[in-house]
This record gives structure tokens, sequence and C-alpha cells, in this order.
């Protein structure tokens, strides 16, 4: 997810969600929790809302910044460093979330053996 629409969920301003993030960048370094987009991504992504939403031709604007995009794990770092009443309740929901799924895995001991990294063999009836 990019980090405005991230900002958006969270009901902070873009700014102050990377700001955030740059106080906490230990958090999030590595590209498995979050990575500034190139230029040729970012126009790309541009282009395809735009035909998406049915816009033939717009104008470029200059872009100082270019966002930054967040995976599964940098969503649920950022719930950690933010300090709104919304990021409190995403934060809770995902640590709750993890706490069942850690409860189905341990309860089926073929994904449990997969997770780590056994070899499940499937029977055929």
């Amino acid at each position: 997810m990019l980090d405005r629409d991230l900002a958006e969920l969270y009901g902070v301003t873009t700014g102050n969600l990377n700001k955030a993030v740059k106080r906490n960048i230990e958090r999030f370094e590595g590209d498995d929790f979050m990575f500034e987009l190139t230029n040729d991504e970012y126009n790309s992504l541009l282009n395809s809302m735009r035909f998406q939403n049915g816009i033939a031709s717009q104008a470029k604007r200059p872009k100082v910044f270019l966002p930054y995009a967040f995976t599964e794990q940098g969503v649920a770092m950022l719930s950690g460093v933010l300090h709104s009443k919304i990021a409190i309740q995403v934060n809770r929901a995902i640590m709750r979330a993890f706490v069942t799924l850690r409860s189905q895995v341990a309860s089926n001991s073929g994904i449990a053996a997969e997770l780590e990294g056994g070899v499940v063999v499937s029977r055929t009836e």
C-alpha cells in the first residue's frame, strides 16, 4: 500500500506518517517492509490509475517526493509507530489476527510442518 493510502486509513497526514517512519527507520530497514517507488514505477502507477478512471490525458505535474510503498510487514510495523487512536486499533487487530492464526496453525499439523520446513504428504482416497 502507498503511504498516502495508509495515512488516510490511519487518520494522519502523509507527512506525519513519513515523519514517524523516519524517526523509527531502523524498524523499516530492508525491502521487506517498505521501499520508495522509482520515477518509472510512479509514472506507470499514475498511467494505470488514469486508464482505470477513464481519464484520457492529464498534464503531468512534477513530483518532488516519490511515494513509499509498504508491504504487509511494513503495515504491521507502521501501526506500532503511529500514535493515533486508529493506529492503536489497527495494531491491536493485527496482533489478535496473529494470535488467531498461530492458534489455527498449531491445531493443523500439516500447516505447522509446512511452516517449519517439513514435508507434508497428502493422502489420496
